[in-house]
């Protein structure tokens, strides 16, 4: 009997969500899978968000993403933020499961497929120093180098930085939003050499308006890079 079959029999996997037994690690039991919003079929081109109807062969995008440019190429988003998918992102971002990150990653990567290139460069968008000192890691880079691992892509977890703290975005209307991350974002002075001519996938864990990985693209772009995609792990919807 192997290491990992000893492991089993004594440290039984458990659903990622509720503890329930489950047959193998880092997955969700039946039920937290059925509650989980897992986002599929026809999607907006720019940020993700599901879209009523039958997939498309020609891009197609949502109203916000009609109404508002965006500077990424594409995007898209493993869940959505509510229910599971919100109790998921908060464990990962203020409960140090740091575990949350595997199956996350590989919900992320299978979403990203359409957006995929051999040359890309994978990115996070970054915390200010302070914040990261208080959290101890960045969920974002946690989760942009596994998918740059699953991807077999190149990753640079400090390609940009936030050199002035911008609070929450948290209570911000969308202009609100835009205005705090104006200008939030630099390019690490070391990094100029990988983003010139490349591909960049911008990793974070929400989306909510855009304002923060809008920022990143532009800076990104500003660096002479050919495009900028955008991969979250959820995507704040309007709720019904």
């Amino acid at each position: 009997m192997g290491l990992q079959a000893l492991l089993h029999m004594a440290y039984p996997p458990q659903c990622i969500t509720c503890g329930a037994r489950v047959t193998s690690d880092f997955g969700l039991c039946g039920d937290c899978w059925r509650e989980t919003p897992f986002i599929a079929g026809l999607v907006c081109n720019h940020c993700g968000i599901p879209l009523p109807g039958e997939e498309a062969d020609a891009p197609v995008l949502c109203d916000d993403c009609l109404t508002i440019a965006r500077p990424w190429r594409a995007g898209r988003a493993a869940l959505l933020y509510h229910e599971n998918g919100r109790k998921l992102v908060l464990a990962l971002k203020h409960a140090d499961r740091l575990d949350l990150a595997h199956p996350a990653a590989e919900w992320m990567f299978k979403a990203a497929q359409p957006l995929l290139s051999p040359d890309m460069l994978v990115a996070p968008v970054p915390l200010h120093w302070w914040r990261l000192v208080q959290r101890r890691y960045n969920q974002a880079a946690v989760l942009s180098g596994r998918i740059a691992l699953l991807a077999q892509l190149a990753h640079c977890p400090d390609l940009l930085q936030r050199p002035h703290g911008t609070g929450s975005q948290e209570g911000r209307n969308r202009e609100g939003r835009f205005a705090n991350m104006s200008g939030a974002l630099t390019l690490h002075p070391r990094r100029a050499d990988r983003v010139r001519g490349r591909h960049i996938l911008l990793v974070d864990d929400v989306m909510t308006s855009g304002a923060t990985l809008a920022a990143g693209a532009e800076v990104c772009l500003a660096a002479g890079a050919s495009a900028v995609s955008v991969l979250v792990m959820a995507r704040v919807a309007k709720q019904a």
